[in-house]
């Protein structure tokens, strides 16, 4: 048997005034005339942000569910270039520690997936260069809650610039210059417009790193593309991993905003997939990309629950048999 573990991105739809990405733009910051002033109200958002985490690690916590991605957004400004002189992890070390100390007490996976903007095939130093820098203000977050960073972060292979294979090689030299430990943390996924799960499995496979499949991102793409043929060289991406496999899942918002996510998920295209992976992997981690959130999750667990060919382990777990 196969356990299944479901998870939720960044906000949830039952816990009200618990935003983790309140923020301040630099021209807000700027009308704030003492500029010291003007950083204690940055780093006083940041730990409203991560005491907002906190809550929604005791939602997890009260619901059993052990897979939640942090945003992103957690530092509000912290790579700007007129603030590059803010030490901003030194007031938010007591909050951090928390945060870390509770999803290990509670057995709560957690990991990122920064924004489209970070991009390592870059053909733009200065893009590149920025890239890195956010990827280690998330080296650095996690390194500040005390968890191991190996395979936290996921990201798209980038930009395709109409060229597929010199983009793939591009990525492969830029990959060079990233710091080793920033690399070890890193985890790659197949998009829905650029690269496929072949073209992902490329860079996967010659650098060491992981591919996080994404199930509605294939089908969007190429959607007669034999995925099943590649899915014994997806975990093979995982052997060296402390982590379980993880997958994206998401639905298509209609026929005609077929790359759209939906607000749920569509129970009967998820478990086509895992029909076809069941017992391939012991223990597999689903991320819930869809604009319900939690709410989503409580409801495809709700749409699951009657199944014949599965078992009910927890509130956003199951073995599917």
């Amino acid at each position: 048997m196969t356990i299944v573990r479901l998870g939720f991105v960044a906000m949830s739809m039952e816990l009200k005034n618990a935003s983790p990405s309140k923020t301040m733009t630099f021209s807000q910051f700027q009308k704030i005339r003492d500029r010291d002033a003007a950083i204690r109200k940055l780093e006083r958002i940041a730990q409203s942000n991560l005491h907002n985490t906190l809550r929604l690690l005791r939602h997890c916590a009260a619901y059993d569910i052990h897979f939640y991605r942090l945003t992103s957004r957690l530092i509000p400004l912290a790579n700007h270039e007129e603030l590059l002189d803010w030490n901003y992890m030194k007031p938010l070390r007591e909050e951090l520690k928390e945060i870390g100390d509770f999803a290990k007490k509670h057995k709560i996976r957690i990991d990122f997936h920064p924004d489209h903007f970070v991009l390592i095939n870059s053909n733009k130093k200065q893009i590149l260069k920025n890239s890195i820098q956010t990827l280690k203000l998330h080296y650095l977050l996690l390194r500040g809650m005390g968890i191991d960073s190996t395979h936290r972060c996921v990201m798209h292979v980038g930009g395709n610039y109409k060229e597929t294979e010199l983009s793939l090689e591009r990525f492969i030299d830029n990959w060079m210059i990233v710091p080793h430990s920033i690399q070890k943390m890193i985890m790659l996924e197949n998009d829905d417009t650029s690269f496929t799960v072949e073209d992902t499995l490329y860079l996967c496979e010659k650098l060491g790193i992981p591919l996080v499949f994404d199930y509605h991102h294939h089908l969007a793409h190429h959607y007669d593309l034999d995925w099943i043929g590649h899915w014994d060289r997806v975990v093979n991406t995982w052997k060296d991993s402390p982590l379980p496999i993880k997958i994206h899942i998401s639905s298509p918002k209609s026929e005609q905003e077929f790359r759209h996510h939906s607000d749920f998920i569509d129970c009967e295209m998820f478990f086509d997939f895992l029909q076809e992976i069941k017992g391939s992997v012991t223990e597999i981690y689903c991320m819930i990309e869809a604009k319900r959130k939690d709410e989503a999750l409580f409801q495809l667990m709700k749409d699951i629950k009657n199944r014949k060919d599965i078992d009910i382990i927890d509130g956003s777990s199951f073995y599917l048999k």
